[in-house]
């Protein structure tokens, strides 16, 4: 029987992207993202939050497009396929990381958003190579 897995993250960009070349000559770019969910403890009725970060790679069109489009501190949903990865930092110590193989990305806005600076959080009606995406999918050439 075939399987099938998918992941969607909503969360905030932790740093920008980093697009580079594979050998074969394939776009590939990564950027973390935080996802924290808060939460009211029943016994102590203190509020409480947790964050994880995942890391999060593009490849392809999708790469390039990630690059041009995505900044730390914008919130972004992203859908693709998650995998849990053990490994041993510099001091010896055992750590885990959750890696995010992007299919689709869609930008939610940033931090800014709502407190109208009208600058760089928003986004602008037109489409141009030197502005942020459009809200509107459709208005996206690609």
């Amino acid at each position: 029987m075939a399987g099938y897995e998918q992941t969607i993250i909503v969360g905030n960009v932790g740093r920008d992207p980093e697009l580079r070349q594979t050998q074969s000559g394939a776009s590939v770019t990564g950027f973390s993202v935080a996802v924290t969910t808060r939460w009211t403890d029943r016994q102590t009725n203190e509020r409480r939050e947790k964050t994880n970060w995942y890391s999060v790679s593009c490849w392809g069109r999708l790469a390039e497009v990630a690059n041009q489009y995505v900044r730390k501190g914008t919130q972004i949903m992203v859908i693709g396929t998650v995998t849990a990865r053990a490994w041993t930092d510099n001091n010896g110590e055992s750590r885990a990381s959750l890696d995010l193989r992007a299919d689709n990305f869609q930008l939610l806005g940033s931090r800014n958003d709502n407190m109208g600076d009208g600058g760089s959080g928003g986004y602008d009606d037109e489409y141009s190579s030197s502005s942020n995406p459009p809200q509107n999918i459709d208005d996206i050439p690609f």
